[in-house]
């Protein structure tokens, strides 16, 4: 649901990654939809075949995995927060009109603020919690491993680590369980021959952050890597996986949280989030993720989700 930059550079990722057998584009300007889907139609000499067209909602009627990334646009110097209001509106609409056709499809929310709108799409939707599935940091996960492999020089598949809670200015990296080969990053930066042994921890946790405000201020928007990103969720969804990655999801207990939608690791699999794992976390991430939880359940509040 939406051909705006991230759907398409979505639907583009998707048809040369082989893991969907058909894609189709919804948007509310049709004609924008089937423009993107016959541009897309002429690179499939060089692709994975696929079909791909333009609908409408009643394609959702058999579709494995819906995908919202129809919203308003984040401007430059807002913060994901501030589109609250009208996403709200707009994913009601769109929840409503998706589960007139299907009560069976998984619900993948990307349109920020992502954690909200994955707890208002579980509502308006009453889909099972497993069904109802945000991007969540799964792409702010990705920048932190680019970020310690760079400074590490370690090739990122190598280094493991989590980014936590919201996606947005509240989320945690969770220094205390990266590693690098099963090394805690205390441990390696001790024995690293480039005597790292005071890395700049808040620098690099600010550089995740703002990295999207960075590609905004330049070039307008993100689409590249959260259509990477959003491919690896949905092909782990796909393909039943049991892939563990950072989607937001219902979380009920973990860390003594309840009722909010954020993210911790999940098992996704063709049922959606089959299990969440808690990993043991310091107490100062910890703290740090409990208020990322009362941020984001302050703003549901504020919009009467709750």
């Amino acid at each position: 649901m939406g051909a705006g930059a991230v759907g398409t550079t979505f639907a583009y990722a998707l048809q040369i990654s082989g893991s969907a057998g058909e894609i189709v584009l919804v948007d509310l300007n049709r004609e924008r939809a089937e423009a993107e889907a016959l541009d897309l139609n002429h690179g499939l000499f060089f692709t994975p075949p696929v079909q791909i067209r333009a609908g409408g909602y009643e394609e959702c009627a058999d579709a494995d995995i819906v995908v919202i990334t129809a919203g308003a646009k984040q401007k430059e110097g807002q913060t994901r927060l501030d589109l609250v209001g009208e996403n709200v509106k707009i994913c009601r609409s769109i929840v409503d009109s998706i589960t007139e056709h299907t009560q069976e499809a998984i619900l993948l929310m990307v349109t920020n603020p992502v954690d909200v709108l994955t707890y208002a799409a579980l509502k308006f939707s009453d889909y099972p919690k497993e069904r109802v599935i945000g991007s969540g940091t799964v792409l702010d996960t990705a920048r932190f491993r680019y970020l310690l492999s760079r400074n590490c020089r370690v090739d990122p598949h190598n280094v493991h680590g989590y980014v936590l809670g919201e996606h947005g200015d509240s989320e945690v990296i969770a220094w205390s369980i990266a590693s690098i080969a099963g090394m805690r990053m205390k441990e390696k930066c001790k024995t690293c021959p480039r005597r790292m042994e005071d890395c700049d921890r808040e620098g690099v946790a600010e550089a995740v952050r703002n990295s999207a405000y960075h590609l905004i201020s330049g070039k307008g928007a993100t689409n590249w890597a959260v259509g990477l990103a959003m491919v690896r969720i949905v092909t782990a969804l796909l393909r039943d996986e049991k892939s563990v990655l950072t989607v937001s999801s219902l979380i009920d207990g973990q860390y003594g949280i309840e009722d909010i939608c954020l993210s911790i690791p999940a098992v996704l699999g063709s049922q959606g989030v089959e299990d969440l794992i808690a990993p043991g976390l310091s107490e100062e991430d910890r703290k740090a993720l409990r208020a990322s939880a009362e941020t984001i359940d302050e703003v549901l509040r504020g919009v009467d989700l709750k």
